[in-house]
């Protein structure tokens, strides 16, 4: 959910809440008001009577005067008066209806005797009068609420706009073209701020990358060419005179020494690259025919294990640089060849939704350690960077990687993102 998304909903969400609590508020508050004034013309009429009381000696007649009802009624001797505020109906009698009514019931001491007193008013005007400030108080409240809304969807967007604007330029930023990022000023001090941490922070980024593409390009060369020195240095010393076994295995060791030396150097200059985005440029490729030449150069290998090889290759095509693609597949197909036993057998699959590499091998299932930096069997010849750089070549790309163990084979899986 976006920022501006986030705070409309939660700037709605409290508005609507505090406007419902303050109306509820307004609305009992009016209540007491008018109840208030009722109660106080309900005092006056009965101070009214109690005068009429004093100055005749009687009770004023009982009956109806413009929408208040008086009536009277002796009480006992041992009855107590009592004088009380309450809520009541109101018998309206021309137009034969029961109204709301505020009523005050109290006692008069006349001629010795006690009488109570019962004075009710309609409240009929003032639940109008309630109902019609309720309606408008609603109305302000939700046409406050759009107004809130249409300021949130709008006006905010407007101001958020520069934010936007910063965020799709770190999205689309790329280190290899060392671009700037170019951004306005503008009138919010925050935004401007940003920019400029975002701008200083690209910048540092761009000489970070710099420094270490000079140092992987440094030490490509330096690496190799030592490397070279010492293989072409034991060229030479096998040619100078003949050795014994126990010497012959020396060099032999040394040369194996070398060579994987040079493949675990070649494989981390090649995971740096990949992790560094330093790819080769990138483009719609025929993996079919690809896994097919893969098939031709390892038969010899394959023959030399006796491993039959099933292929069921059908157009596949992905994005993806034909360098690190044949990195890739030369990676699973060398596995599948160095972990499988004698008489065993390798199938590749491809399709347009999936490319598959299976083998037989070792009854061992294959878990997260397997597939990271260095980590192999104690008895295997490899760097132990295959399957990292597989996998890495197949984050870099977008591309789902899969190992399934199934019936004791290996199976290995490269996705067609389109498919997913």
């Amino acid at each position: 959910m976006k920022l501006s998304s986030r705070y409309n909903r939660v700037n709605l969400v409290i508005s609507l809440l505090v406007l419902l609590l303050t109306g509820i508020i307004y609305y009992f508050l009016i209540h007491l008001i008018l109840n208030a004034k009722l109660d106080k013309d309900l005092e006056v009429e009965e101070e009214e009577i109690i005068r009429y009381a004093a100055i005749y000696k009687k009770l004023p007649l009982p009956g109806n005067y413009l929408d208040q009802q008086v009536s009277f009624k002796e009480l006992h001797p041992a009855d107590t008066g009592i004088r009380e505020f309450k809520n009541t109906v109101y018998k309206n009698e021309p137009e034969h209806v029961v109204e709301p009514g505020r009523g005050l019931v109290t006692s008069l001491d006349l001629n010795g005797k006690t009488y109570e007193v019962t004075i009710i008013k309609s409240r009929l005007e003032s639940e109008g009068l309630v109902r019609m400030i309720l309606l408008i108080t609603l109305a302000v409240t939700g046409l406050l609420l759009f107004t809130l809304f249409v300021i949130n969807r709008f006006i905010l967007s407007q101001l958020w706009k520069p934010f936007y604007a910063v965020l799709d330029q770190m999205k689309s930023f790329n280190l290899v073209k060392s671009h700037q990022l170019q951004f306005k000023k503008g009138e919010v001090d925050e935004f401007d701020e940003l920019f400029d941490s975002a701008n200083l922070m690209a910048l540092r980024v761009q000489q970070d990358y710099k420094e270490l593409k000079n140092f992987t390009d440094s030490a490509a060369h330096e690496m190799m060419t030592p490397l070279a020195i010492i293989r072409s240095k034991l060229d030479t010393l096998l040619q100078t005179g003949e050795f014994n076994d126990k010497q012959y295995g020396l060099l032999d060791d040394v040369y194996r020494a070398i060579n994987r030396t040079s493949r675990l150097n070649q494989s981390l200059l090649l995971l740096t690259k990949i992790e560094n985005k330093q790819l080769p440029e990138s483009k719609i490729y025929p993996m079919h025919d690809l896994l097919q030449e893969k098939a031709r150069q390892f038969e010899e290998l394959f023959e030399k294990k006796n491993l039959r090889l099933d292929l069921d290759i059908n157009p596949t095509s992905l994005v993806m640089s034909r360098y690190l693609a044949d990195i890739f597949f030369n990676n699973l197909l060398s596995n599948a060849v160095r972990h499988n036993y004698q008489g065993g057998r390798v199938w590749v699959k491809s399709s347009g939704d999936f490319i598959l590499i299976g083998n037989t091998g070792r009854s061992e299932e294959l878990d997260e350690k397997h597939f990271q930096r260095f980590y192999k069997a104690a008895d295997s010849e490899g760097t132990g960077l295959g399957l990292a750089i597989c996998l890495e070549i197949s984050v870099q790309y977008g591309y789902k990687f899969t190992y399934e163990m199934i019936d004791g084979n290996h199976t290995f899986k490269l996705f067609n993102p389109a498919s997913l």
